[in-house]
């Protein structure tokens, strides 16, 4: 049967592609747009026909295509006033992809014909994406929010491109991580959570190509409910076989969402989506000197309009079709306080209010990263008791104290008991803070411990991009190196950080590789390395660290006292403290031990019913005695697992750069 429109049969109630018994659906909401149109392509990528949305409703324009089913391949055309001055960027020559979308035949590709002026008249067909119709979809699944116990972030690409058993045209894909041994390591290590990096089909800055590089994270979206074709190849049923599999072995899965941009850039950018649709619809702009400008809260060129109800609806179906379909269990949604922006931050804004009261979303695990770079953009603590946040003073305070920064004992001790100062209210508990020391915008762990400074001269700019504070050293040499001492050094730092992450209160985040003690050669910005500096290099990766990250965990799983999600008051109950901090010398810290200059060692004594564990931290360079309340007590855990800890009248030998766990022995 020949496509043909259905006068004024379509309909307004769900937006992109809607198979019907009729035919498919088309609805897009344009509230500048004179006129839209579909096109569609055969598997040639000729365009065969082209329909006008006849009907008009509420700004939505929708056409019911008799003929059409599953497997349609089209594509958006809309007309209207070009004016860039005033936001306006019309023009039926450029093809657009469905914000709706939920799959591509191809990935995003840069050129300049996509960002000519209207002028110019040329048709962008060959160049766009075309989105394909999908059939009746998956059984919706409801999420089961599970309290996170470790996180794991991982780029899927970067992760499986050199996995050992993850073979051929699998590598680099999401069905990759369905291989079992990629899940035995995760399950080995204790990760309970899985956090993707964005997958939502992306396109590269725009820099790049002449650099002869490619975006390698993800963070420049253009189809938010799109898998990126290369990380799913045939489709995204891909996604929910491997959240079904995760599931069934335990692991939630999580997506890490960018609704906060697009990979339209600023003004000048690609025409692809949004932008030719209704750019003022959905992006921030600014009047100046009677000029419309796109708001650049983002650092990307454009910011999206999370206070408009169009942006929100798209917002929330596509949150709502990755956890009812896909079978995800929640999100990190980066740059979160894009969501609140009117235009200051507001953690009672419509967008994010929305998503807390949403009967879907709000059963579902949400992570904040609070900050962005616009004015006023750091929000940590301030997204309320539905969002667990990024806790990036956690990461701060922690690499300061292992470096030797003086006056850091007091922040030590506030971060590994949960940052009560900045979650304790309005019913938040320990568990909202997301403790981390190494993600994937800065140094891997071994990086953090090998370099001074970043090394980004890969990335094209001549190392002006990256985190310029880091808080990192290096041991005595800038890199690597075959000092066997340095490099003992090294692996004793990043051990001793590790214990800390899981020995404190709070949900640990582990970056992906810091347990094979991988390093991206000092970059700290590798978003353009899609390559051997991001792809794990699982052949020499460190078994003995990978075996101590596994029993960190399994040893933070088997005590209340570290785990218990309350906040430490240190208050005498029924005759228990859940915590004493001890000076080394055995008596518990006084204001002028806290303030001592140079103070390097720590006990946190932890009790929680009849658990009973004693953390010593010891950042100085030679070995520490300390005194150890009564009674009999049994090392657990050495962060340096070259030493041993001697325990003698009382007192513990603690090693140089360690972390040591002690617990009383059971009864």
């Amino acid at each position: 049967m020949k496509p043909m429109l259905v006068p004024n049969g379509g309909s307004i109630e769900h937006l992109g592609a809607t198979l019907t018994e009729e035919g498919v659906n088309f609805a897009v909401y344009s509230e500048s747009a004179s006129a839209i149109w579909v096109s569609i392509f055969d598997e040639q990528d000729q365009e065969t026909d082209r329909f006008e949305l006849d009907v008009h409703q509420d700004n939505i324009r929708a056409g019911l295509v008799a003929g059409l089913g599953a497997g349609t391949r089209y594509g958006l055309r809309a007309d209207g006033e070009y004016n860039p001055d005033q936001g306006l960027f019309f023009d039926p020559m450029k093809l657009l992809v469905d914000p709706y979308a939920k799959r591509l035949d191809r990935v995003f590709v840069r050129s300049p014909r996509l960002r000519l002026d209207r002028s110019e008249a040329v048709d962008t067909a060959p160049l766009i994406p075309k989105a394909i119709v999908g059939d009746m979809g998956n059984e919706d699944l409801l999420p089961r929010k599970k309290a996170p116990g470790l996180f794991y972030e991982m780029n899927v690409r970067g992760y499986t491109m050199r996995h050992p058993s993850v073979q051929g045209p699998l590598r680099g894909t999401i069905a990759g991580l369905t291989t079992q041994r990629v899940i035995d390591h995760l399950k080995y290590i204790g990760v309970d959570t899985l956090q993707l990096m964005p997958t939502a089909a992306w396109i590269d800055e725009g820099h790049l190509p002449v650099l002869g590089l490619t975006n390698a994270w993800g963070y420049n979206p253009v189809a938010y409910s799109a898998i990126d074709p290369r990380l799913a190849p045939r489709g995204p049923q891909e996604l929910r076989n491997m959240t079904d599999l995760y599931r069934k072995n335990g692991i939630s899965v999580i997506l890490d969402v960018v609704y906060n941009h697009t990979g339209e850039s600023d003004a000048n950018g690609p025409m692809l989506s949004l932008m030719g649709l209704d750019a003022k619809t959905y992006y921030r702009f600014v009047e100046v000197d009677g000029k419309q400008h796109l708001v650049n809260d983002t650092g990307t060129g454009n910011t999206l309009r999370c206070d408009h109800p169009a942006t929100q609806r798209l917002v929330i179906d596509s949150l709502r079709y990755w956890v009812q379909e896909m079978g995800v269990s929640g999100f990190r949604f980066d740059l979160a306080t894009v969501l609140g922006r009117d235009p200051g931050f507001n953690p009672n804004a419509v967008m994010l209010e929305k998503i807390k009261a949403d009967p879907i979303l709000s059963q579902c695990i949400l992570v904040a990263e609070p900050w962005d770079p616009g004015p006023g953009g750091y929000a940590l603590g301030q997204f309320g008791k539905e969002f667990k946040e990024h806790n990036d003073t956690y990461r701060d305070e922690i690499r300061e104290f292992w470096r030797g920064e003086d006056g850091k004992i007091g922040a030590l001790a506030g971060k590994v008991a949960g940052s009560a100062e900045i979650f304790d209210f309005a019913g938040r508990k320990p568990s909202h803070g997301v403790n981390m020391l190494a993600v994937h915008d800065g140094f891997t762990l071994r990086d953090l411990v090998s370099y001074s400074d970043k090394h980004n001269e890969a990335n094209g700019e001549n190392n002006r991009d990256g985190h310029n504070h880091n808080a990192s050293w290096n041991c005595g040499v800038e890199g690597e190196t075959d000092d066997q001492a340095i490099n003992a050094a090294r692996k004793r730092d990043v051990r001793a950080m590790l214990a800390t992450l899981f020995l404190s209160r709070g949900v640990p985040l582990l970056q992906q590789g810091d347990e094979l003690y991988r390093t991206q050669q000092g970059n700290n910005n590798a978003y353009a390395q899609d390559n051997e500096i991001t792809w794990l290099d699982w052949e020499n990766a460190d078994g003995a660290l990978v075996d101590f990250v596994a029993a960190l965990s399994k040893f933070r799983k088997a005590h209340s006292a570290l785990t218990h999600d309350h906040f430490l008051t240190g208050l005498d109950r029924n005759g228990v403290r859940d915590v004493v901090w001890l000076h080394p010398e055995g008596h518990e810290m006084r204001e002028d031990d806290w303030r001592a200059s140079g103070a390097s060692v720590l006990g946190m004594h932890l009790r929680n019913k009849d658990d009973d564990v004693l953390v010593w931290f010891n950042r100085r360079n030679e070995p520490v005695v300390a005194h150890l309340p009564q009674g009999d007590w049994a090392v657990a855990l050495v962060s340096d697992h070259l030493s041993q800890v001697p325990i003698a009248a009382g007192t513990a030998t603690l090693t140089p750069r360690s972390v040591v766990a002690l617990v009383r022995p059971a009864v």
